[in-house]
């Protein structure tokens, strides 16, 4: 259903649905309409950024990126998980410091501060303060090794498949990540990127997927909409009213403190329940579908002994996170401190990263019928993650992300020419912000709330049904190049 009081295109050549056989009984035979008690907001096209469907083939692609980049070193990728490791060794030497060093430094009765702060409340926050500083430079850390170990599932670590998912088992079965089941599903989202019903996560909804009632139409004489669905909707139709849970559902669908709310539980759990339960992905895979099972549907027979394998990493980590706890003489509060709590900062930055990368108000999401893999690969920006952390502690994961889909098999020290090369070919088609990645991430998380149901090329709107981003009026969207995958 349309919920917006004018459509991403003339409503003739972007709509799949047909029209009314009878819209002349419709007010006869209508229905009463159930409609959310939020008002569309009427908008201008002529305000919003005009989209042109990219026309490409994958040559047009592949053939804008010089062959060297394809090259891919073992040696090289071995230097990059050994400074990994060297900076998560050196920081928790120096993290195993950080208490005597305070009690030394606190064992007196007072200090210049004391007569404002006591000396205990003051080593507490300088603890507390280091700890966390800690974690999050661990974190940071952490999720480099995790990259590395996402470039081992794409066989862009080596040339050897062997050595790369060896590589790649290990280091992501430390993060608690089971491997195989992951590099599966990773596979299919990269062979449908931007596909409405195959991508596998971070798939936009409905407003009907989130339970919504459809928005009230605007006033007519406020918008410039010839919306056939709004159009039949209004046709002799009677509004009913919402019910309590319906009216509360819509009302926090825009509430600032529950979208924070909404991020704080994304960030710190989104990525586990993926995992888990599939959150984020696709609705009509069956309930219970997650990556640890070897009959879930993302699976097939021959991936069976490579998921159980990927639960033997796991449950190898938990062990020694366990014996860890149970043998030091730090206990389980070194086991939280070390790893448990940089673990979540690992979640988050993972979680942030891939959200940002696909979801945008700029950025399409395609319909079988129009989609491409060339049209999926563009379906994501490349963002500056903040100065220094995304080129070298992430390894420019979030800076050469466009590169990446078009290509998985380049390793991140190639992905940086390749994304200048595709610059020149790609020109209005390549998408890149250098905004702060928190204020994305807000203004996403607030303007990224549903698309519509009918178009063939959907873009994101928020609560009241304004898009920023429209095809072009004279924009093709038939599936006419490269590879098409069906329904």
């Amino acid at each position: 259903m349309s919920t917006a009081t004018a459509p991403n295109v003339s409503t003739a050549s972007q709509r799949h649905s047909a029209k009314s056989p009878n819209p002349s009984g419709a007010a006869k035979d209508s229905k009463p309409v159930r409609y959310s008690h939020r008002q569309a907001e009427s908008y201008k096209e002529d305000g919003l950024v005009k989209f042109n469907v990219p026309d490409l083939t994958v040559k047009d692609l592949l053939s804008a990126i010089p062959a060297h980049c394809f090259e891919r070193s073992a040696f090289k990728s071995f230097t990059y998980v050994f400074a990994d490791f060297a900076m998560v060794a050196g920081l928790a030497y120096a993290a195993s410091y950080i208490d005597p060093t305070l009690a030394s430094a606190f064992a007196v009765d007072e200090n210049a501060l004391s007569a404002y702060v006591p000396v205990g409340a003051q080593q507490a926050v300088a603890r507390y303060s280091l700890w966390g500083l800690y974690t999050i430079l661990q974190g940071m850390v952490g999720t480099g090794i995790w990259v590395i170990a996402h470039e081992c599932g794409h066989q862009a670590f080596s040339t050897s498949k062997t050595l790369n998912n060896a590589v790649g088992w290990v280091l992501h079965s430390a993060l608690l990540v089971p491997y195989h089941s992951w590099r599966i599903s990773h596979a299919r989202h990269h062979a449908a990127t931007g596909h409405l019903t195959r991508d596998e996560v971070f798939v936009p909804r409905t407003r009907a997927q989130k339970g919504l009632l459809p928005l009230k139409p605007a006033d007519k004489s406020d918008s410039s909409s010839s919306d056939e669905d709004e159009v039949q909707g209004e046709a002799g139709a009677q509004q009913t009213e919402e019910t309590f849970g319906e009216w509360l559902h819509e009302v926090l669908e825009d509430a600032p403190l529950y979208n924070f709310f909404f991020l704080i539980v994304q960030q710190l759990f989104g990525w586990p329940l993926y995992l888990i339960q599939n959150a984020s992905g696709q609705l009509h895979y069956p309930k219970g579908t997650n990556h640890f099972r070897p009959d879930a549907i993302i699976f097939d027979k021959r991936h069976r002994s490579q998921i159980i394998w990927s639960d033997i990493g796991i449950a190898a980590t938990l062990s020694a996170l366990f014996a860890w706890g149970t043998l030091s003489s730090g206990g389980f509060t070194d086991v939280f401190r070390y790893y448990v709590i940089p673990y979540f900062w690992v979640n988050h930055w993972l979680v942030m990263i891939t959200y940002l990368q696909h979801t945008d108000p700029l950025l399409p999401h395609y319909k079988a019928e129009t989609w491409t893999f060339p049209r999926g690969a563009l379906c994501t920006i490349d963002r500056n993650w903040l100065g220094p952390v995304g080129p070298y502690l992430f390894h420019g994961i979030a800076e050469t992300h466009v590169a990446h889909h078009i290509s998985s098999k380049i390793p991140h020290y190639n992905a940086w020419e390749a994304t200048e090369a595709l610059k020149a070919r790609l020109g209005e088609h390549y998408k890149k912000s250098t905004e702060n990645v928190f204020v994305s991430l807000w203004k996403t998380v607030r303007n990224c709330k549903f698309i519509e149901e009918n178009d063939q090329v959907a873009f994101y709107k928020n609560a009241k049904g304004v898009p920023k981003c429209t095809l072009a009026p004279d924009s093709a969207y038939n599936s006419d190049s490269a590879i098409a995958l069906s329904e």
